[in-house]
């Protein structure tokens, strides 16, 4: 049987994806009933970080622990390929050692590469590309709250980022229609766009994009690695901040979620995160369950 891997949300199918939404929201519940499951007990998963985190760490290494297995958390420091060891050859290497990987880097064909090198299942946990388990917390976050989001309509406003990527590979697995508003130069991949035509629409005015909206979406306006762009990102974006004004523009029951951390003040207004719209907590809390349920799925 082939190893499965999770580089992006077209990985699984949409019914394995539902699935995985399923498990995460009856893993909560039994983590807040004090159940004990531990289906990893003495599993191991080696956490490989290039770019610095509070969610992805904590939820990863956390959920490894209460599935009764341990978690490695490796920087650039700690191991070869900071040192200029070869993709494939480290792959081969931790897949020796451990039962699963975690990334989080910069370009997506590194963990592309280590993936077709990899026996082991690797988890893409933040690439410049893509973010697909933010995904799985989002949309469990949703259904939480409103039950399935197929058919609903989605909008990403902000930079056409990583965050932006999954969304559109989103709206094809959970069927949703998507409107993405961002300023000209800032779109997302124009063949990612192309290829899910028939769902998503390119915007520029985000008073537009959000009306009649279910659920609104955005992100930091510089992302990790683009930090010498953001005082000029600051003025091209300034007409893209979400705010409770904006929201009363969508669909009157409408949520609003941020993947964290949020830079108050510019992409969101001071007082969004508080809005009773808001469900950026459960959003964030939902990175442990979700990644619980994937971890499982693809080790147990």
């Amino acid at each position: 049987m082939a190893t499965r891997h999770f580089l992006t949300l077209l990985d699984f199918s949409p019914a394995e994806l539902r699935q995985l939404i399923d498990r995460a929201i009856e893993l909560k519940a039994m983590q807040k009933r004090g159940e004990i499951h531990e289906p990893l007990k003495n599993r191991v998963l080696a956490m490989i970080f290039e770019k610095s985190s509070t969610r992805t760490r904590v939820s990863f290494e956390a959920g490894m622990t209460q599935l009764g297995g341990s978690a490695i958390f490796l920087s650039p420091r700690d191991t070869q390929l900071g040192r200029g060891e070869p993709i494939e050859d480290s792959a081969r290497v931790l897949a020796q050692m451990v039962d699963a990987v975690m990334i989080r880097t910069f370009e997506h064909a590194k963990i592309e590469r280590f993936a077709e090198y990899s026996d082991v299942p690797v988890i893409n946990a933040l690439t410049d590309d893509y973010h697909p388990c933010q995904l799985l917390a989002d949309m469990q976050a949703y259904h939480e709250v409103r039950g399935s989001i197929q058919g609903k309509t989605v909008t990403w406003v902000g930079d056409g980022n990583n965050m932006c990527h999954s969304y559109i590979n989103a709206a094809r697995q959970w069927d949703f229609k998507l409107n993405i508003a961002c300023p000209t130069g800032f779109e997302p991949n124009a063949e990612l766009v192309k290829a899910n035509a028939d769902r998503v629409t390119l915007m520029q005015d985000p008073r537009e994009a959000v009306e009649h909206s279910h659920l609104v979406v955005t992100d930091v306006w510089a992302s990790m690695g683009q930090e010498d762009e953001a005082e000029a990102r600051l003025k091209q974006f300034a007409d893209y901040q979400i705010s409770p004004t904006l929201m009363n523009l969508a669909d009157r029951e409408a949520l609003f979620m941020h993947c964290l951390p949020a830079h108050r003040g510019e992409e969101v207004s001071h007082d969004m995160l508080d809005d009773p719209r808001s469900v950026v907590w459960e959003e964030a809390g939902n990175r442990l369950h979700a990644q619980k349920a994937l971890l499982e799925f693809l080790i147990a």
